[in-house]
């Protein structure tokens, strides 16, 4: 991106709701006086998407539709999953990407998971319960982080979680990564060396279309490592109720990791 990396995240926030539309909110105001119905119509507008951009009506629609994730894995897939850990030990890893970490949790007293992070990862840790598959973590410190934040990195961070909260040790750690397309080119290098021929890709479903996409370039790219999603942390609404039209503090954030994955997959495509 030109250099632009360490500045991604201000960028993308600028982009996002509900900047663009406060925008127009002003340039509706302006154009009242001496273009009233112009201005009336963009006013409008504006604030008919404000309200659309905070319901989950809509961040459901978004992420269910239009981002269109993978299926969650089965319960064939799963004992597949499970036969070929049995018949090939170590060629097949569960690899959880990050997705976030404080730096310190006043109430730990210690670094701790962002909540996507300490969902992705319980699940990798049922699913390894099931399969009996080693597990991998890719996260280092993100873009947001540099410059101010201090301690583990985020793969760390998982390592101490997993074997303190579930008591079972990460076979990886990639620590390196700011980004989903660092997590891919690092973790299947990472794993290529291990003797990995494919990874089982745990992330949030809204997450999976663009994590997929740079880690299958990156397993072309290291000579045809196959890569299984994983989803989860699917939406669950009903557009049928009232309240999915309604704003509420959830569907702002459903509709924004929306928008930021499409936004992500643009830039990429």
């Amino acid at each position: 991106m030109l250099g632009l990396d360490p500045y991604k995240p201000i960028l993308t926030a600028l982009a996002m709701p509900p900047v663009p539309l406060l925008l127009l909110v002003l340039l509706g105001a302006r154009l009242i006086l001496p273009r009233r119905g112009l201005g009336w119509l963009i006013l409008l507008t504006a604030v008919t998407l404000l309200w659309l951009s905070c319901c989950q009506g809509v961040g459901a629609w978004l992420n269910g539709f239009v981002l269109h994730p993978p299926s969650a894995l089965n319960a064939g897939t799963i004992d597949k999953l499970k036969h070929e850990a049995q018949a090939h030990p170590n060629q097949t890893a569960i690899l959880v990407l990050g997705g976030g970490r404080v730096e310190l949790a006043p109430e730990y007293g210690v670094s701790d998971l962002a909540p996507p992070s300490a969902e992705r990862l319980r699940y990798a840790m049922w699913l390894a319960k099931q399969t009996n598959l080693p597990v991998g973590f890719s996260g280092g410190i993100g873009w947001a982080d540099q410059g101010t934040a201090v301690g583990q990195s985020e793969a760390e961070i998982a390592a101490s979680v997993a074997q303190r909260i579930y008591g079972r040790s990460l076979r990886w750690t990639e620590t390196e990564s700011r980004d989903t397309q660092a997590n891919a080119y690092l973790s299947v290098k990472l794993l290529q060396q291990a003797g990995v021929h494919e990874i089982v890709l745990v992330t949030n479903a809204w997450h999976m279309p663009r994590a997929l996409r740079h880690f299958e370039a990156a397993a072309a790219a290291a000579g045809g490592m196959h890569v299984t999603p994983a989803p989860m942390g699917f939406t669950a609404v009903r557009p049928d109720s009232p309240l999915a039209w309604l704003p509420s503090t959830e569907g702002y954030v459903q509709v924004r990791q929306a928008l930021r994955e499409l936004l992500g997959l643009a830039m990429h495509a």
